[in-house]
């Protein structure tokens, strides 16, 4: 069992560190934030199913997994869990 991070989801994490970091002035706040994700993205990895399935509004074999205020949406292949973004939990991920 493994995970894989698209470029998108990392764009995402990129984005997500550079806004935080922005509005709070601090890059440990900004770090704090991405290893959390991180952290999720990995536990992901190992237990792949954990997550809540979405077919219905993102599409079929789309999950989904909350850290704070972002979401995790991935698929399941195999055994492995696909990172395809990381969004806002305010944002319209459908889009």
């Amino acid at each position: 069992m493994a995970h894989h991070v698209s470029s998108k989801a990392q764009a995402d994490l990129d984005h997500i560190w550079y806004y935080l970091y922005k509005e709070s002035g601090s890059a440990e706040v900004a770090d704090r934030q991405i290893d959390a994700i991180t952290e999720r993205i990995h536990l992901l990895g190992d237990h792949p199913f954990d997550g809540r399935a979405r077919d219905d509004d993102l599409g079929p074999g789309r999950r989904s997994f909350p850290v704070d205020r972002y979401i995790i949406v991935y698929r399941v292949t195999g055994r492995d869990a696909d990172i395809l973004r990381v969004a806002g939990s305010s944002r319209d991920i459908r889009a």
